[in-house]
């Protein structure tokens, strides 16, 4: 596409997809790479500050991987002030236990998909000012996130595609290069597939622990194991409906059952067992 932002079409099964089905994404890096310097010996020269304990710590972009990022902290902190723009905060995530900052709801947004899609076992939003040189002298990029994920480190920067302006898109560029070099993965998320962000709303409000001593959650694989089920004739097989509706968002966030994302999640929406095992 020409605006350099692109998308999966199709059904998205809940219990198989991960965070980039989810998303729209912003994939216009070949053109920005023109831009930066990348001559032999570019991993040494480029830089990226850390804050580890209150206190900077600097290194090569050749040495990302080595960082211990779960003693490091934000390099930039998140304010609170009347009359700003934006709307920062804190987010749960169940995969790592914590809360973790974000700037704005675009961000929270981002936060909430990186939990459902799982396999998440740290977070650390701000993580590091990347200095990187362009053919027009030195720049310097704070990516979002940096997730430590059981692929391996993925690091993202979230932007509305609309608000991606030149500046953004080399920095951007910089940034994949940078994650590249470490071996990560790097993502810029632009938006959402239609009604992936109402479905995740809905099935996070049923993501913590949840104690079934009435056995439903048994009545609703059962529902389940001759073939999908929609929704609605799915809990009202069980002895109490409105209580079965809650353990089968359950299910469903914790990938046990599935649904398609990419519909809306109502009564008619079809709900099937996992095909990718037991969940998590």
């Amino acid at each position: 596409m020409s605006s350099g932002v692109t998308a999966s079409c199709g059904e998205l099964w809940s219990d198989r997809c991960g965070l980039a089905g989810l998303c729209t994404q912003w994939v216009g890096f070949d053109r920005a790479r023109g831009s930066l310097v990348l001559a032999d010996g570019w991993t040494g020269r480029w830089r990226a500050q850390w804050r580890a304990s209150g206190a900077p710590v600097l290194c090569a972009v050749r040495d990302l991987a080595s960082m211990p990022i779960s003693r490091c902290e934000p390099v930039r902190r998140f304010s609170w002030r009347r009359g700003q723009r934006h709307r920062p905060g804190l987010q749960f995530m169940v995969s790592t236990g914590r809360h973790h900052g974000f700037e704005s709801i675009a961000e929270q947004r981002l936060l909430l998909a990186l939990d459902f899609a799982g396999g998440v076992s740290d977070v650390l939003g701000q993580p590091f000012r990347l200095r990187f040189a362009t053919g027009s002298g030195w720049r310097e990029h704070i990516p979002d996130f940096l997730a430590v994920t059981a692929e391996g480190g993925l690091l993202i920067d979230v932007r509305p595609g609309e608000r991606i302006g030149d500046d953004d898109r080399v920095c951007f560029a910089a940034a994949r290069e940078a994650a590249l070099a470490a071996g990560w993965s790097y993502l810029v998320v632009t938006g959402w597939r239609p009604h992936v962000q109402t479905g995740l709303d809905t099935l996070s409000a049923q993501r913590r622990p949840l104690r079934d001593p009435l056995g439903l959650q048994s009545e609703l694989f059962t529902a389940v194991a001759s073939g999908p089920r929609a929704f609605g004739d799915l809990v009202a097989a069980t002895r109490l409906p409105a209580v079965a509706r809650a353990h089968a968002l359950h299910l469903i966030w914790h990938r046990r059952l599935g649904i398609d994302l990419s519909a809306p999640l109502n009564d008619a929406a079809k709900v099937w067992a996992s095909l990718a095992g037991v969940g998590r």
